[in-house]
């Protein structure tokens, strides 16, 4: 639509990524206009391949679900608000085991149906080149481009940082030999991953390859900063020989059904469309250049002859040092008008990404409606996670995903002496959820609903990209 009513009040939204979609559908939802500008498919970006909102340019895989897990708590917080990323995904899963994983296409196909469905939301094609008057959300995304980051750094007074980011091959599955891969989770958890497993002799061939071959090479004004929870497998490699075999290629809860036994080493494959056609490598993101990562792919057991559908592709990721510009409501210190999420206000994760864009969009209406802006409580995972942004170390500062370490410890009862993880992280998890979904009501006078609560078994689901 291009018309708004005049009548509403009006904010802008840079970016339609998962944060700067959640954030016009939240500030909307609250009855604010959105101008939502998105530079693509004018100027695409290295990484992304349509012009569709929210698209995954990594892994497909929004973390793991129920009360054991940290990115649980997150999706079961944007559940209860009705967040329109977390819905989305919901309505896009595959099989994934313990964790939350899309359909790729069909996610992203859904949220832009549903952005652009809204009489609220105008969509602007184009780059902006610098940051609006009036309130803004800046949820521009990794791959800002250089005059609005340079226009950023003019108004917060600080350095933008660089890091690679990169992303895994994907497979098609009429290329896997499933004589040698076969269907299994760690510790009898649900099969939903595929998993080629590596003789000592194998593995030994196949790192020795990954050494000897050729990386993308930086440009003299990009610095290489890699973010540990993105790290290329080339680079982890280049830690020592058996640095991968306690990584993405760990065996530990896998028994081959051949011996019954862990192999040496293992590399997974996880699905990454509905129908079950394309499969991308656990962990395996690179930056090689795909001549040679063709030939290393097909040195794994199993994928000899594997077709490469996507490529693994690293591309520069740009964020802001937040503990130094933003406060807990992620309003810029500098210009209280102006709010930041996603990736560029120090998250790590589409989930992180989706929640600070939900958080961003509704303190923005809340400004524009003469309401102030809040700050989730920090027992909740986005509470503890925006707490963090404000007052990290400033020093060094990286892009954080959610973890158990964010929110409050939980006092323990008398004559206890320690928590086991089994027991403390549900009482964590509720405990979040429930100051979380008070807060939401009473604080922010949203509409809550208590969110459905998957259960299963395990410990925390590393989100390998």
């Amino acid at each position: 639509m291009t018309d708004l009513d005049s009548s509403f009040p009006t904010i802008t939204v840079i970016g339609a990524g998962l944060a700067g979609s959640e954030a016009a559908l939240a500030a909307a939802r609250l009855g604010v206009r959105v101008r939502l500008h998105e530079m693509r498919p004018h100027k695409m970006t290295p990484a992304h391949r349509t012009a569709n909102f929210a698209e995954l340019v990594c892994s497909t895989s929004l973390g793991g679900e129920g009360e054991m897990q940290s990115k649980g708590l997150l999706q079961a917080e944007l559940r209860s608000v009705g967040a329109g990323i977390v819905g989305a995904a919901d309505a896009s899963r595959v099989p994934a085991g313990n964790a939350l994983a899309v359909d790729r296409d069909a996610f992203s196909e859904r949220v832009t149906g549903v952005v652009r469905a809204h009489p609220l939301i105008e969509v602007v094609a184009g780059e902006v080149e610098a940051v609006p008057e009036g309130i803004v959300v800046i949820a521009s995304g990794p791959l800002t481009s250089d005059a609005l980051a340079a226009d950023l750094m003019r108004l917060t007074g600080s350095e933008r940082l660089s890091f690679y980011d990169a992303a895994a091959p994907v497979i098609d599955i009429d290329s896997i030999d499933l004589g040698v891969a076969w269907r299994a989770g760690r510790y009898d958890q649900s099969a939903d991953y595929l998993n080629c497993p590596f003789s000592k002799e194998e593995y030994l061939h196949f790192i020795g390859a990954l050494e000897q071959a050729r990386t993308h090479t930086p440009h003299d004004w990009e610095k290489l900063e890699f973010f540990e929870g993105c790290m290329p497998i080339e680079e982890i490699a280049r830690r020592g020989v058996d640095t991968p075999r306690f990584g993405p290629l760990s065996p530990k809860g896998l028994d081959d059904p051949r011996t019954g036994r862990w192999p040496y080493a293992v590399a997974q494959l996880r699905q990454e469309d509905a129908a079950g056609r394309m499969w991308s490598l656990v962990g395996f993101q690179t930056g090689l250049k795909w001549g040679d990562q063709k030939d290393l792919v097909r040195l794994i057991p199993g994928l000899g002859n594997a077709e490469i559908v996507r490529y693994g592709v690293m591309h520069r990721n740009t964020y802001l040092n937040a503990p130094e510009v933003l406060d807990s409501t992620l309003a810029l210190r500098a210009d209280p008008t102006k709010f930041v999420a996603g990736v560029l206000a120090g998250t790590e994760g589409y989930l992180e990404s989706s929640a600070t864009g939900w958080l961003a969009g509704t303190n923005a209406a809340r400004l524009a409606l003469g309401l102030p802006p809040l700050t989730p409580p920090a027992e909740s995972m986005l509470g503890a996670l925006t707490r963090y942004l404000a007052s990290a170390n400033p020093k060094g500062f990286q892009p954080m995903n959610v973890n158990w370490a964010l929110v409050p410890e939980l006092p323990l009862p008398e004559g206890k002496r320690k928590w086991g993880k089994r027991e403390k992280r549900p009482l964590l998890f509720r405990r979040g959820l429930n100051a979380f979904m008070t807060w939401a009501q009473d604080e922010a006078g949203l509409s809550v609903t208590p969110p459905p609560v998957p259960e299963p078994a395990g410990e925390e689901v590393p989100v390998l990209r």
